[in-house]
């Protein structure tokens, strides 16, 4: 990001191509056709998706499945083999800093300064932005507070916890208050406190008119924000619609898991004949029905077992479409 340019001067051409691109629609993020090779392995494969103006969207898939070098080409980090994006208006990889100018960033690792405190980071940061000093002072206390680190403005970076690390790089992806966020696996490594805070100040963003591109291995993370999503495996896209949609459309509505040492006899026994699809992982078979109360049934009668009756999410849709075998 160092290279990021102010934004243009009212009246210059490229002024004048922002507001233009905007009178277009509220389409923020385009992406058509994408390929990304590294050798012989094609990581993205003709992917194809749109992202509105006030939305969060989701890419979710197996590590491997093209995440983080969709973001990358979006960015305009890495050129595409073909397709075309615009991003802000803007074409990339052609036009990426003058994109990435409106654009704010949470990337995988933090890569804060660990040589200048909480403040001076945000401050730095906001210099490359071509922002003064005075907006910079007066925006710097609100992003603190947003992050939950209003008292650790004079800190070392060295002297702050994994969580506070994570909370500051966020607020500084929202130094030069950007039009869009992208995040990539944003709360990785955070206790479920720090998630939730994390979470609620994203969702306020949402609230103002912000856009969102977000990856995560969280499925409660994409069901809770996510406005739409979409399933990438092996560089393409097998699903997007909405998180309900999605899993009414995929998995049967209903989830028995039975787990303990007689699990899979009594799934053998069992579960097969009254399931509408019988998955087994580890020692708990999980059973997806319409209609559970034969199943139900079933348990009441059973031993050696025990069970957790649930409605279907969005982890049995990911297993549903990309597998349940690990991937590196």
């Amino acid at each position: 990001m160092n290279d990021a340019v102010p934004a243009p001067a009212v009246g210059s051409p490229d002024s004048r191509r922002f507001r233009s691109s905007a009178a277009h629609g509220d389409v923020v993020v385009s992406v058509a056709g994408l390929r990304k090779s590294y050798g012989v392995n094609e990581v993205v494969r003709g992917l194809d998706f749109e992202i509105r103006r006030g939305e969060c969207f989701g890419l979710l898939g197996p590590n491997g499945a093209g995440k983080t070098t969709t973001l990358r080409c979006c960015l305009g980090l890495i050129d595409p083999d073909g397709g075309t994006i615009e991003v802000v208006g803007e074409p990339v990889p052609q036009a990426a800093r003058q994109a990435r100018v409106r654009i704010g960033v949470v990337p995988q690792q933090d890569n804060l300064d660990p040589d200048f405190t909480v403040t001076e980071n945000l401050v730095i940061y906001g210099r490359y932005f071509g922002i003064d000093r005075a907006t910079l002072d007066a925006r710097i206390p609100k992003l603190l507070d947003f992050a939950g680190l209003a008292s650790k403005g004079g800190a070392g970076i060295r002297t702050l916890s994994g969580g506070m690390k994570r909370r500051l790089t966020l607020a500084r992806a929202l130094v030069n208050d950007p039009e869009l966020l992208i995040l990539d696996e944003p709360t990785t490594g955070l206790d479920p406190q720090a998630r939730h805070l994390i979470w609620s100040g994203l969702r306020q963003l949402l609230s103002q008119g912000k856009t969102i591109l977000l990856t995560t291995h969280f499925m409660d993370e994409a069901e809770r924000l996510a406005t739409r999503l979409a399933v990438i495996d092996h560089g393409t896209m097998i699903a997007c619609d909405t998180p309900r949609a999605l899993i009414a459309a995929h998995v049967e509505p209903e989830v028995i898991e039975v787990y303990g040492d007689d699990a899979r006899a009594w799934a053998d026994a069992h579960g097969r004949r009254l399931s509408s699809r019988l998955e087994f992982a580890g020692e708990t078979a999980f059973c997806y029905a319409t209609d559970p109360q034969p199943l139900l049934d079933a348990l009441a009668h059973a031993t050696g077992v025990r069970y957790l009756h649930r409605p279907a999410n969005l982890e049995d849709l990911f297993i549903k479409l990309t597998g349940r075998e690990l991937r590196d």
